[in-house]
Parts: C-alpha cells; structure tokens; sequence
C-alpha cells in the first residue's frame, strides 16, 4: 500500500474540523442544558410547562439557525411542540381528518363506563322491586363501588398502556367490558349482577385515559386544549345519557331492556374501535425508531390484539417503571392540591347524579318532588345541556386566555395561564349548588331546579377542562398517569357522596348540605389554585433540574 498523501491527510482534517463546526453550530442552550437540535423533539418534556410559543420570540431563545428549523402551525403564528419528526407514520403528520376521526371514536367510547354506570340510576326503583330491596341498597351496593372502581380501573390500564400501545388495551378492556356487562343483563340475583356491574366499571374505564394520551400523540399544544375539551364533554355527559334516555323505556318496559342496549352499544363501540382506530403511540425518545415488520390487513390485526406492542414492549417502560410513575407523581407539590380540588368539585357532582332521582321522586309528606318516572328521565336532560354548552364555552375561552397570555408573557405559555378558567367556573359552581340545594330544600318551582343543576353542570364542564390542560401542559412525559390520578380522585370524590347526602339532606335540608358541599369546594379554591399560579412555576422548575440532574 502506499502511504497516504501529506495533501490528502490535511483534507481529512478539514473534514474533520467542518463536521465538529456544524456539531457546535446545531447546539443550543435551553434552560442552560446544552443539546443538539435532535433533542429539540423532547424539549416540550424538558422545559415542561414553560413553552417558547411565539416564532420570534424562538429566535432569541434559540438563536436564528435553530428558529429557522422550527417547524410552525400552518398559519406561522406557532411553534409546534412536540416538533414533528419527518416520517409519514407520526400522528403529528396526520392529516386533520384522520386525526378528528380517531378524537370521535375516543369520545364514543369514554361516554361508556360512566353511561353504563348511569343505566342503574334509571332502573333503580325496578331493580329495588326485582330484587326485593331498597334503593339505598342498591345505590350503595351497585352504583357506589361501580363508580369506586371506576378509578383503579384506570391505573391499571395505563401501565398496560405504557408497556404495550394503546389501540390494544383500549380494544380488550372493551370486550371484556361488554362482556361483563352483557352479564349483568342477564343476572339471575343481586349478588351477580352488582358483581358484573363493579367488572363492567373497571374494565370500561379505560377510554377515559386513553383520551389524554390520543389528544397528545396527535395534536400540537397549542390545539390540545381545545381537544381535550371535546373528549372531556363525551364522559362528563355520559352519566346523564342513561337516565334521561332509559328513563322512558324502564317505565314501559323491564329494566333488562335498558342494560341490554347498554350492551348493544359497547359491543357497537368496540367493532368501531376494531375497524378504524388506529395506534396513536410514537416512540419520539428513541433516535432509531423500529421499522415495521409487516404492513396492511396483517400489521393492523397485530397491531389491535397486541402483538406489535409485544414486539415493541422492549423498547419502552417497564411494568414496574409503569406502575412506580403514578405513586411519584402524585406527591409533586403543583399537582397534589389541583388534584384534591378537582376531587371534590367533581365528586359532589358525581353525587347529584346518583341522588337527584332519589330526591324527585320522594313524596312530598317527607320533603320530595314526588315526580314520576317520565318527569324524572326529562329532569336529566337538564345537565346534558349544562355540559353541551359548557363544551361550547371552553372550546373558545380556554384558547382566549392561552392566547392573551403568551402575548402578555413575550411569547411563552405556562401551563398556570390554564387555570385562570377555575375563576369563572367555581363562582358559578357555587350558585349552582346553593339554588340546587335551595329548591329541594323549599320546594321551589321546577324551574329553579333546572337552572341550579344546570348551572352546576356547566361549571364543572368548564373546572374539568382546565384542569386536564394544566396537568398535562405541566406533566408532557406523563399524560396517562396525570389522566388516571384524575380519573381516580374524581371518583374517589364522588362514591362516597351517595352514602352521606341522601340522610343528610333528609335531617337538615338540602340548602345545608349542598351549601356546605359548595363551601368546601370555594375553600379549596381560595387554598389551592392561587398558590398553584404564584409558585407553580417555581416548583415546576426544581423538578426539571432534579430531572436533568439525574439524566
């Protein structure tokens, strides 16, 4: 062999030298973390809850040759986050069609777990006469300890979810949740049939994560709000659907009818799921992404029954990791006092649900409405509308206060800018109740009752929103766990009420412990969302360095 070229051997030096330049050239500085412009994928999870929006405003934080590789909304008013990778199989490259499609079979199915646990609402005094009981005993045996497992349910499908996709785990938790239900249409004695009712919920409750997770995969920040809203109405109305819509048919008919068109719908849903949804997880962490195996008929079969997320669990979180999350997470400062708040202010609404149809149709003698069946089913559209406009509420104001406040904040968002909605959703909540409590309590007009139930519903529609959004904004790595610990408090908050609000209304009025409900949730408020805005970003901010001092 020769020897190499003193010419030669300078020209691969100047390569070299080139190479390290554009290597040095493509750093920044985010937050004082030097990374290359590949890590600008991940820094929405690095910087959580703190987001350079505005495009200009990009060019100072990252400097011109990284801003000019930015990817931006299609108007170019928005930095994208998380930034879309070049390859056609990321749900950021979806098309919007594409995208709202799997946003609608994700709402359909989170309205089941709570529209199955509302059917035993609407077959109450049917089911008391059935099977030779009170109703009290069936609201604590059956729709409390559905509602309790609703929660669990949740955890465990996110640790599923972290390990082996999505698609899968939503597709068989909603055919075993059909199946059990389908069960309980058929119980021959109350034993069973509140055994498949508290199986349907916990099995069921999968979708009302799933959602959180989809939302992000797909949709770019500064729309995931809006999103979110849309899926957050789906199972914040799906507990009213079922008494007002079986109401009519359990009057007329047995109360067998009105879970077996339960059953229809799940197992309706279920093929919707198994024909068009699709798999929203994207391993944006990993630098070498795993090309498919397959593609077509037979990729889609793997995909739905698991074996995809089988052959790809090894590239993501552990079982042990999965289930460890939701116990760290819970105790984070900025999260634990939101959590507590949503609690209760979900929970006694959770309440109103399962009590109301006790209430209108006690007789008057002992402080009742004494409504029938019909008038009662017709009652429960009153919180189906509450919710539908507070859909419609949200979807404009949460992107209105977004909006001003990263213009006010020289182009960057944090995540506490979600809360200011809580202002104008706890004042209303609190009339709500107290009209409420204050029209069964005094007997007022139906009208009265209307508009305090109403009322309350729409407030909660909008409170619930917001929270997602400020959860998930401050917790981008974690949008399963936040989604469950929400799902969970919020049940928690409300399977219990049923015990206590029923007797305590009956010995002090309705005004007392609606009113007091109400105060509890205005004192959590008043504690927790303002310190939550004046520190927030602080507490957010030692997490980040824990985090990267660990990495």
């Amino acid at each position: 062999m020769s020897k190499e070229s003193p010419a030669n051997s300078l020209k691969q030096e100047d390569e070299a030298r080139l190479e390290d330049a554009k290597r040095e050239r493509d750093q920044v500085e985010v937050d004082g973390v030097s990374e290359t412009l590949l890590d600008l994928r991940m820094y929405h999870e690095l910087n959580a809850g703190s987001l350079v929006v505005d495009p200009e405003e990009a060019k100072i934080e990252f400097g011109e040759a990284v801003a000019s590789r930015l990817k931006l909304s299609r108007d170019g008013t928005k930095v994208l986050w998380p930034q879309p990778t070049d390859d056609p199989e990321d749900p950021q490259n979806w098309s919007e069609r594409r995208k709202i499609i799997q946003l609608v079979i994700i709402t359909l199915a989170a309205i089941i777990p709570d529209f199955d646990s509302g059917i035993g609402i609407a077959a109450i005094f049917a089911l008391a006469e059935q099977f030779n009981t009170t109703t009290g005993v069936i609201n604590n045996l059956t729709s409390n300890w559905s509602i309790f497992l609703l929660g669990w349910g949740s955890i465990f499908a996110v640790i599923l979810m972290r390990r082996y996709g999505r698609l899968p785990v939503l597709f068989w938790s909603q055919v075993i949740a059909a199946g059990f239900l389908i069960g309980a249409t058929f119980a021959p004695n109350l034993a069973t049939f509140a055994g498949m009712r508290c199986l349907t919920a916990f099995f069921a409750t999968c979708p009302q994560v799933t959602g959180l997770f989809v939302v992000t995969d797909m949709f770019p920040f500064h729309k995931q709000a809006r999103m979110l809203n849309f899926w957050t109405m789906g199972f914040l109305v799906s507990p009213f659907l079922s008494p007002f819509a079986f109401g009519f048919l359990v009057a007329r008919a047995n109360w067998r009818w009105s879970y077996g068109i339960g059953s229809i719908y799940s197992v309706v849903i279920t093929l919707i799921i198994a024909f068009f949804g699709e798999e929203t997880m994207y391993d944006r962490r990993l630098t070498d992404i795993p090309r498919r195996v397959h593609s077509g008929f037979r990729y889609r079969i793997e995909t739905l029954i698991g074996i995809t997320g089988a052959r790809l669990a090894k590239y993501r979180d552990t079982l042990w990791h999965s289930f460890k999350e939701p116990l760290r997470l819970v105790w984070r400062p900025q999260l634990i006092g939101v959590l507590a708040f949503e609690a209760m202010l979900f929970g006694f609404g959770i309440g109103i649900n399962v009590t109301n149809a006790v209430f209108l149709a006690e007789p008057i003698e002992i402080g009742g409405f004494a409504w029938g069946p019909f008038a009662i089913a017709g009652g429960y559209g009153t919180p189906i509308v509450g919710v539908l406009l507070g859909e419609l509420f949200g979807r404009y104001v949460n992107d209105f206060i977004a909006n001003a406040y990263i213009r006010r904040n020289h182009g960057v968002f944090d995540a506490e800018a979600r809360l200011w909605a809580c202002y104008v959703a706890v004042p209303l909540y609190i009339c709500g109740f107290v009209l409420l409590g204050a029209s069964l309590q005094n007997h007022m007009s139906p009208g009265a009752l209307i508009m305090g139930w109403g009322i309350a519903e729409f407030a909660i529609m909008v409170n619930t929103t917001a929270v997602y959004a400020y959860a998930n904004n401050c917790f981008p790595k974690n949008q399963g766990e936040i989604s469950a610990l929400l799902n969970l408090f919020r049940t928690l908050g409300g399977f219990a009420v049923a015990y206590f609000q029923v007797p305590w209304a009956s010995k002090n009025g309705a005004l007392q412990t609606f009113g007091c409900e109400a105060a509890i949730v205005a004192g959590l408020f008043l504690l927790v969302v303002p310190l939550t805005q004046w520190k927030g970003k602080a507490m957010r901010a030692r997490r980040s360095l824990v985090g990267l001092s660990r990495m």
